[in-house]
């Protein structure tokens, strides 16, 4: 993948997405016999995914004497809670989910995390793109492995469009309209929205808001936390607007995003539901959530429509890359591991387990789903590139811009009173 800009705060980057174990880095590293125990969070508590993590760290082990992980599966939606509290309390795990950011960068700034600038082996540099650890970069030191690229974008059931006669994917949000009436006379929710979790919904703000604004603005605001420049109500308008026209399934406010059959990713998997916007995971949720647990056959995917006027780049994608962090305590095997998963033997199967896009280059080679090429193309061709939001803006700020798209959403709010609320979280950092 080329290098290009990937916005995730001009001053926080330099460059350019269970309870708590008893057993963690601050206590482990090395026992008196020299042998090394480590511990592991990661977010895939169910299927292939699951199963990865536990294959890599049974194969790491048997290439490495002496060295024991210790992996806890915690669900996606209460990882960064639980991860922020184990790290202020001094008792992390040793490799930990990076989201990074605005979220990394506090992580560094309170000495949470190990430098992996010089610890990154020469075959790992040669085969990741330097655009990929771009995101895992802050004052010109590398703190997390990228692993997966993970832009958003329209999952849907090419089955659902044809029975709704839609020919072509939408290119316009007239478009997208459009096919959601379409898909309403075929008795399917057109769109799927697990808003109970509030990031879902806060997705379909974001990329409005990538649609309406320029790079510098997105830029400028995730460092200073300014919402006034008025494409951000715009964006908040702009969805308003196509809330209106109720493309979502029945009771999207208390629905869950991941987790079980009637979860928005389950609606898609179960065929309740046409589409739904969310990042490149979302091929794996689906797959693990249908009635046999394979792919779904038909899923399709198209990049999140134009929109005329805004002043944002044509071809702009958003997204994460996922990457894994040591913490700063942790025992020097941790970077030997994550050389270890980034590697092209552990990311081809990697992308195998997720579906997801991979970061090795060598890894991409195996990657034949065709909705899967579209996105690396799509990435690889974006003349901008931005972190979620959330991401960019940091947790505090984050999460109270997605709970106030929530509201906006649920009729408690307008453009303005939003752009009040996310202005009054910004000002508190």
């Amino acid at each position: 993948m080329r290098t290009r800009r990937f916005a995730v705060g001009v001053a926080a980057f330099a460059a350019a997405t269970l309870a708590l174990s008893a057993c963690s880095a601050g206590n482990g590293g090395g026992s008196g016999d020299g042998d090394v125990e480590m511990t592991l969070w990661q977010n895939s508590t169910t299927g292939p995914g699951q199963q990865f993590w536990k294959d890599a760290i049974e194969a790491f082990e048997a290439e490495n004497d002496g060295v024991t992980i210790t992996m806890q599966s915690v669900q996606n939606e209460d990882m960064d809670g639980k991860l922020q509290t184990a790290l202020n309390a001094g008792d992390p795990p040793d490799i930990f989910l990076q989201r990074g950011g605005g979220k990394m960068t506090a992580m560094v700034n309170a000495g949470q995390l190990m430098d992996l600038t010089d610890l990154i082996s020469d075959d790992v540099r040669s085969e990741v793109s330097e655009g990929s650890f771009a995101a895992e970069t802050y004052q010109d030191k590398v703190w997390a492995m990228p692993l997966s690229v993970l832009p958003g974008g329209f999952f849907y059931s090419q089955d659902a469009f044809d029975a709704a006669g839609i020919a072509e994917n939408p290119t316009t949000i007239d478009d997208l309209m459009a096919a959601v009436e379409d898909l309403k006379g075929t008795g399917i929710a057109p769109i799927a929205l697990g808003a109970k979790d509030a990031w879902p919904a806060a997705h379909w703000y974001y990329f409005f808001a990538l649609r309406e604004c320029s790079p510098q603005v997105i830029e400028e605001t995730g460092d200073s936390k300014d919402f006034s420049d008025e494409c951000w109500t715009r964006a908040a308008q702009d969805l308003t607007d196509f809330a209106a026209i109720e493309p979502f399934n029945e009771g999207f406010l208390t629905t869950a995003a991941q987790q079980g059959a009637g979860s928005s990713a389950g609606l898609i998997a179960n065929r309740k539901a046409a589409m739904e916007l969310m990042g490149a995971w979302d091929p794996g949720v689906i797959a693990s959530l249908t009635p046999d647990e394979k792919p779904l056959p038909d899923l399709a995917w198209f990049p999140f429509p134009e929109i005329s006027g805004g002043d944002g780049e044509p071809g702009s994608m958003m997204g994460g890359v996922d990457g894994y962090s040591c913490a700063a305590q942790a025992p020097k095997e941790c970077a030997d591991f994550l050389n270890f998963i980034a590697g092209s033997e552990q990311q081809t199967k990697y992308y195998e387990a997720f579906q997801s896009p991979p970061v090795n280059s060598v890894a991409q080679e195996a990657v034949e789903e065709p909705y899967l090429q579209q996105i690396l193309e799509a990435y690889n061709n974006a003349p901008f590139v931005s972190q979620w939001l959330d991401t960019v803006l940091g947790q505090n700020v984050g999460n109270a811009l997605n709970v106030a798209v929530v509201d906006l959403l649920a009729g408690g709010s307008d453009p303005e009173k939003f752009i009040a609320a996310v202005n009054a979280a910004g000002a508190q950092g």
